[in-house]
């Protein structure tokens, strides 16, 4: 029996030494993590009900404006390319340039505006309920 968990050991070892190839190129770059929203307000805890994960990647051209709109989820997103404006009912206002990540706003109004001269392409994760919306004009 010791034989055996030994055989099953090292076989698991070389197996997950294999697989894990060269680990020294991986590289690992936090973009976000937060308890609160880019305007300071706290995240709400998550809503009861079955999980829905939602991915979207969206391009904006430059000079357009998005309607006024809420999210009432947990949201956030990397902008790929371009510039990009949120601002906020109140004129609270973020700036977005390539690269930079952002908390969204959860149950508050504001819309999104590229006043750049690319299309803005932001990825945006949405930690929803399924069968709720994930964005409501």
């Amino acid at each position: 029996m010791k034989k055996i968990f030994i055989a099953i050991f090292v076989t698991s070892f070389v197996f997950i030494t294999a697989c894990a190839g060269n680990v020294n190129n991986v590289e690992v770059k936090q973009l976000a993590k937060s308890t609160k929203s880019w305007d300071g307000d706290a995240l709400p805890q998550y809503p009861q009900g079955q999980p829905e994960v939602t991915i979207l990647r969206i391009k904006i051209p430059a000079g357009a404006k998005l309607e006024i709109h809420n999210h009432p989820v947990i949201n956030a997103g990397v902008l790929l390319t371009g510039e990009l404006t949120v601002v906020t009912d109140d004129n609270k206002t973020l700036h977005l340039k390539a690269g930079d990540s952002i908390v969204e706003l959860v149950n508050k109004k504001h819309y999104g505006r590229n006043e750049g001269t690319e299309t803005a392409e932001i990825i945006v994760f949405y930690a929803g309920i399924e069968n709720k919306p994930i964005t409501i004009k």
